[in-house]
């Protein structure tokens, strides 16, 4: 379960790429950022008995006090009837994510999903990471969609289907599966702690994590 965990401050969507570009080689990359975001057809059936969505009432963990309370942007009533790209880009526990998804145009295909699963790193989740490298591989899709990709899973999850589950395959196929482990406050991904989980979208289940996944790690 390799994964980058919290450090000190930096810029963290660098962070993320990085380590993928590190644990992924070029041609698996490739491969990978060609892949449609669209759900796969070899993709094994939803093991959860529930649809995954969620209400604000299922929301658990840690970070999530530090959402902003009420209607205002960013607050569990203002993302829900939003598609998840746009909901994320209110989210001030996801700045990071959110640049990365626009800096490879995901922002459409994000949200043009029916029921998908995400696993938002959290902002201190990338601050290890340089600004140089980030700048290198932003001018490079091709190389951070993959990482990208290996944090939506196809199907939506809400935390009981994920525990169910035990692992689930994400839209990066050639990454491997994503374990699950732990149950409620104590829930991990791939090693990530859940800083937020349940969180709903319009078509999505969001759970904010410690760490960014890499992909790989599980296979």
């Amino acid at each position: 379960m390799k994964t980058v965990r919290i450090a000190g401050a930096g810029f963290a969507v660098a962070a993320m790429f990085s380590l993928a570009a590190c644990g992924t080689d070029s041609e698996s990359a490739s491969s990978a950022a060609g892949a449609s975001m669209a759900p796969s057809s070899a993709m094994p059936a939803p093991m959860s008995s529930s649809n995954g969505v969620t209400t604000n009432a299922d929301v658990f963990g840690p970070a999530c006090g530090q959402l902003p309370q009420g209607n205002a942007p960013g607050s569990l009533d203002s993302m829900g009837p939003q598609p998840v790209a746009t909901a994320a880009s209110t989210n001030p526990l996801l700045t990071k994510l959110v640049a990365a998804v626009q800096a490879t145009n995901l922002v459409d295909t994000l949200n043009s999903q029916e029921a998908i699963t995400v696993f938002a790193p959290a902002d201190p989740a990338f601050d290890a990471l340089g600004e140089a490298k980030f700048t290198e591989l932003a001018q490079n899709p091709s190389q951070l969609a993959p990482i990208l990709q290996y944090h939506v899973v196809p199907q939506r999850y809400d935390a009981s289907g994920l525990e169910a589950a035990g692992s689930v395959q994400t839209l990066n196929t050639a990454g491997g599966p994503v374990k699950i482990e732990g149950s409620g406050g104590n829930m991990t991904v791939n090693g990530a702690k859940v800083l937020c989980g349940n969180i709903p979208t319009e078509n999505a289940t969001v759970f904010v994590i410690d760490s960014v996944l890499t992909p790989g790690a599980n296979k």
